[in-house]
């Protein structure tokens, strides 16, 4: 008999949490976020829950609207190095960019977190979607969306290439004929493409995972046919089951296009969750956030995600809908955030005022507000019906907004069998439910006659 499915839930670290004015709710602890000590904490919270793992965003620049929010630019793969020591199990995702990174430092850093980690890493490929990148880097101008996704082609292709030139039985550890390693079993991995060249090979083993779980979160065009064929993790962005569950099929196709077990892509939509002992209660609170927000860094916000100004609007008057007629559907390329707004748009008819609220919560994802028992029915109904595999958490305030989820969701899940009670493996990918995959490089098994 095979084991019911159950649920794949991460905690998406935010630093005060992923409403845009959590750092200005006494609930919140932004004077914490450069401090390491608060990072373990939620890391232990989230392995106390058994959640599959904590994630982390990042981009090289800092951005424009610093006045009216907290940020923290802490280098995730070293903070999570850190989080590692303080936990056992959890899981530990890291965004690193295709773009501003080169395929042999990325191998090593993520190769190191997953040996040190005892194979708990994983990897969030991006490509990088601000053009304030480029001058940190000493590029004129950001590339060009197909020209990012080609280069990443190369760069994911090349990064696997070095993690695998190692076979796994390549350490021999023969003290007493003094052979540590066997040369016949490392690689030259020669990668030679349009963007990107890598001789090889690695100078570390395979880790305990044979290679970082590999997550992706574009839903451009581009974006899903890479994810189709590289990602094992997908983070996305919906408002509505329908569009989750259109994405889910769209996924899960692709990758048996490629000729992969669609069960071995997990898609993990984003929810975020206000959560109270009423309805009524969580929806004031969900106010209470919104209250506290600060007009010109959501308008800010807005054009960075969907390249719209609405600026020229009052604040307390409709959107024009024609406003966001470009957004046409996901056979747009780079357009997948903006096709989500348009759609709140065209479906809510809310004032500039009220779609900056609805953005606040969690840029673009799903925001919540309910009782626990509704929270979990949420996620329990996306998890049922063709929409979701699980889901990236993202609590609105931090510290407090992942505890009471722990608390008072979890248990509900797990009641209802949907989520572990104990961590029933050690790495990320037993978490996830996938495989080991096997170095390229190693002998294949001969086919019978």
């Amino acid at each position: 008999m095979t084991a019911p499915r159950q649920l794949s839930l991460n905690a998406f670290i935010y630093p005060s949490g992923h409403h845009e004015a959590a750092w200005r709710h006494p609930w919140s602890s932004p004077e914490r976020i450069y401090d390491v000590a608060y990072y373990q904490e939620i890391g232990r919270t989230a392995e106390a829950a058994k959640l599959d793992a904590v994630f982390f965003a990042d981009g090289p620049a800092l951005h424009n609207n610093v006045k009216p929010n907290a940020t923290s630019g802490l280098e995730p793969i070293t903070l999570l190095t850190a989080i590692a020591t303080a936990t056992t199990h959890l899981g530990l995702i890291a965004t690193a960019s295709t773009t501003y990174y080169e395929p042999y430092n990325l191998a090593r850093l993520f190769s190191t977190l997953d040996h040190i980690s005892r194979g708990r890493a994983g990897w969030n490929i991006v490509t990088t979607g601000t053009d304030l990148a480029a001058a940190n880097f000493g590029l004129d101008k950001h590339p060009d969306h197909a020209e990012r996704y080609a280069r990443a082609r190369e760069f994911v292709d090349a990064v696997v290439a070095l993690w695998d030139s190692w076979e796994d039985d390549a350490i021999v550890l023969d003290q007493a004929s003094g052979v540590y390693a066997d040369p016949e079993k490392i690689h030259q991995i020669d990668f030679a493409g349009e963007y990107l060249r890598v001789r090889g090979p690695f100078n570390a083993p395979r880790t305990p995972q044979g290679h970082p779980v590999l997550v992706q979160a574009g839903a451009s065009n581009d974006g899903r046919a890479f994810a189709g064929k590289y990602a094992e993790a997908i983070f996305t962005a919906h408002q509505r089951l329908s569009d989750a569950q259109a994405f889910y099929a769209d996924i899960k196709g692709r990758a048996r296009g490629f000729g992969r077990d669609p069960e071995h892509i997990k898609i993990l939509p984003g929810i975020s969750p206000f959560i109270a002992d009423t309805e009524a209660a969580a929806k004031k609170l969900e106010q209470e956030f919104n209250e506290l927000t600060v007009p010109e860094y959501g308008l800010a916000q807005l054009e960075g995600i969907v390249g719209i100004s609405l600026r020229h609007l009052p604040l307390d008057e409709p959107i024009p809908v024609d406003l966001f007629d470009a957004a046409g559907d996901v056979t747009d390329n780079g357009k997948s955030r903006l096709q989500v707004v348009a759609g709140i748009v065209q479906r809510e008819r809310p004032t500039v005022r009220g779609l900056l609220h609805r953005l606040a919560g969690a840029r673009g994802h799903r925001v919540f507000a309910g009782t626990p028992e509704q929270v979990a029915d949420t996620i329990e109904e996306w998890f049922r019906n063709g929409a979701a595999d699980g889901f990236n958490v993202m609590p609105p305030y931090y510290p407090g907004g992942l505890e009471i989820f722990a608390e008072t969701v979890v248990p509900i899940l797990q009641e209802r069998g949907l989520f572990r009670t104990e961590y029933t493996g050690t790495t990320l990918r037993d978490h996830f439910g996938l495989p080991r995959p096997d170095s390229r490089f190693a002998p294949q098994p001969a086919l019978a006659r």
